[in-house]
């Protein structure tokens, strides 16, 4: 590649990059569906016909988004598991941890998968970055075993979906509330049994008291 090319092409990652941030923070601050693609160019400070020559779509502006996030972190958990120090427990609470600490990433993941109303390149970008995951889990607890690796998946996503925002509680209570919740999966998926700090009547030690969760359960149990 030539000096020139180099130069078109580090030019062209660079405003792939200024788009990409834009559109992070335009969704930090909005609705997904009031995100359109001029929004994201005038946050870049390109035009909007410019836009088009590096994303077809709003979509792949959020995939590529998206993909880049769970880069990163699925980065060091490649490294950890390598290495040998990574468990189905660490995984799946460091999981938690960033979809909680990372709320955009969370509500694009949620809008993708929820919705289904993606361009099909840009779902084929999702999907692959799913099935990486996936394959991340598989190394931890059950190789080979891919319907129980999607089952520990879907059941780590939809705790965070369930109760992230979790109606009287702290971000802190919230967060510990989670943890016990993953804990519970990760035994029972493990072992086939509960934690031993849970499996007594009453359940956790800090369980929160008189729960309204746990009341509407129990009346209607």
């Amino acid at each position: 590649m030539s000096t020139f090319q180099k130069l078109r092409e580090e030019e062209r990652e660079t405003r792939k990059n200024l788009i990409v941030e834009a559109a992070m923070e335009l969704f930090s601050q909005k609705e997904f569906h009031k995100i359109g693609m001029r929004d994201i160019a005038k946050r870049a400070g390109i035009s909007a016909a410019a836009i088009y020559r590096y994303f077809p779509s709003r979509d792949d502006v959020f995939i590529e988004a998206l993909i880049r996030h769970m880069q990163t972190v699925e980065a060091l958990f490649e490294d950890n598991i390598k290495a040998g120090r990574m468990t189905l427990d660490e995984l799946a609470l460091r999981s938690v941890d960033y979809l909680i600490e990372n709320s955009s990433v969370f509500q694009m993941m949620g809008h993708f998968m929820i919705t289904g109303r993606i361009q099909p390149k840009a779902m084929a970008r999702f999907n692959e970055m799913q099935r990486h995951f996936l394959d991340l889990l598989d190394k931890v607890n059950h190789p080979g075993n891919r319907l129980v690796t999607h089952a520990i998946y879907a059941s780590i996503t939809g705790v965070v979906m369930a109760f992230r925002n979790y109606p009287g509680r702290s971000p802190e209570e919230i967060k510990r509330h989670i943890h016990r919740l993953v804990r519970i999966l990760v035994s029972v998926f493990a072992t086939g049994q509960l934690p031993l700090e849970m499996d007594s009547p009453g359940g956790s030690p800090d369980a929160p008291p008189e729960d309204p969760i746990d009341q509407t359960t129990s009346a209607m149990s």
